[in-house]
């Protein structure tokens, strides 16, 4: 009864607002559930009997997956009705949730790991076309926004409060506390999300919707800009995940933080990450380019400062306040790229950048966990500055945005 009431409501124009927030608060749970290991890194390691280089590796996991599932999730999911696939994914996030906090070992640890990364690629995949089918056209950014909310502030407290409820209820416990978020999540879209049964004219046999997706991606690499752009971004993304997956370590070892000022540390990467969000529009508009070429650049000169001022408590905190001041807005100016390169097809456009996104991330902290467990932070922040002054050098050479056709 109820999916027929949302159903005829959105198709008689009106909007589920109920729907939106509901998929904010699962942005929100789903973002903190990816990133949650940064905070816990080395109670973690102690508890599993691994290294911090081993244990960091449980974002790397969850990123390969997300690159896969992003790349297939429509041709994977069929004619099954969107609504049961979102809910199918937020019961799935409880499920890692559950599933990493009661791990006995690394290998299960690892398997929930992947089962989130399973949920990153599915869910981020469609959430834009979701929210296109929740709100009339005009009501679309509006909506974009407020699901994007939830991950904006999932950037700001997941670590910190991460590294709080560690102290206080230990890794497990707080991982375990994202399970009733997750469930309260579930309830809510299951009350609030209309059906969304997928538009005949897109089902197509799995062979043939696979080579047709196979296909679309393959075009949109052969536009030269877009191919320069996702380079960069990889290589963006793959710097500031080698050094930022084990700054917790870098802080206890290095700056020699205890606990109770680690939260607030972290506590100040996420607020700043929230000021350059809300600032960045403004650069974008002014030079779109500059700013994007500005960031890595900013940020690989951070991670050598890191190297030679780490023994410093003021001096890293000013540091990593930067970092998160940059590195936070920068997927807006990614996404703003993407939404210039690819007007044509953004949804696969979208798709492939989630996916190279996910597996850069994947790349970078399997790299910087390998550098950290051979050399120390020396290695993975220095590989981190190699990484993002790359990335700064091809976002600069990147050919003006000229849409992509596919």
């Amino acid at each position: 009864m109820i999916d027929q009431v949302s159903s005829q409501k959105n198709a008689a124009g009106g909007a589920s607002w109920s729907a939106v927030f509901a998929m904010s608060v699962c942005a929100f749970a789903l973002v903190a559930s990816e990133f949650m290991p940064v905070s816990l890194l080395t109670p973690m390691a102690g508890d599993l009997g691994v290294t911090e280089g081993m244990a960091g590796q449980g974002i790397a996991i969850s990123g390969a997956f997300a690159v896969l599932t992003s790349l297939f999730i429509s041709v994977l999911a069929g004619s099954l009705n969107r609504k049961t696939l979102l809910l199918t994914l937020t019961a799935a996030m409880g499920l890692s949730g559950a599933v990493v906090a009661l791990a006995p070992n690394y290998p299960v640890y690892m398997l929930g790991r992947a089962l989130i990364g399973v949920v990153i690629g599915g869910f981020w995949s469609m959430s834009a076309a979701t929210a296109i089918r929740l709100v009339p056209a005009d009501e679309v950014p509006r909506a974009l926004a407020i699901l994007n909310g939830g991950n904006a502030l999932a950037t700001v407290v997941a670590a910190p409060l991460g590294a709080y409820l560690g102290v206080v209820i230990g890794w497990r416990g707080a991982f375990i506390a994202l399970v009733p978020v997750a469930a309260a999540t579930l309830a809510w879209q299951w009350i609030a999300l209309p059906a969304m049964p997928v538009p005949a004219r897109t089902k197509q046999p799995g062979a043939a919707a696979g080579a047709r997706q196979a296909m679309r991606i393959f075009q949109l690499f052969k536009h030269g800009g877009a191919a320069v752009g996702l380079a960069a971004s990889s290589l963006f993304f793959m710097g500031q995940f080698a050094l930022f997956t084990y700054v917790r370590p870098f802080l206890e070892t290095v700056t020699r933080v205890q606990a109770p000022a680690l939260s607030l540390i972290l506590l100040v990467v996420g607020a700043a990450g929230i000021i350059g969000t809300m600032l960045i529009g403004r650069a974008l508009r002014w030079r779109f380019h500059r700013t994007l070429t500005a960031i890595p650049l900013l940020m690989a000169l951070i991670a050598l400062a890191l190297v030679a001022f780490g023994g410093s408590a003021a001096a890293v905190v000013v540091l990593l306040g930067l970092w998160g001041f940059a590195g936070t807005a920068a997927p807006v100016g990614w996404w703003a790229w993407v939404a210039r390169t690819f007007p044509q097809d953004a949804e696969a456009g979208g798709g492939l950048f989630v996916a190279v996104v996910q597996l850069a991330i994947a790349l970078g902290s399997t790299l910087g966990g390998l550098l950290f467990d051979r050399s120390g932070y020396l290695g993975t922040f220095g590989a981190s500055a190699v990484l993002l002054l790359a990335a700064a050098m091809l976002t600069a050479a990147m050919p003006g945005a000229r849409p992509a056709r596919g």
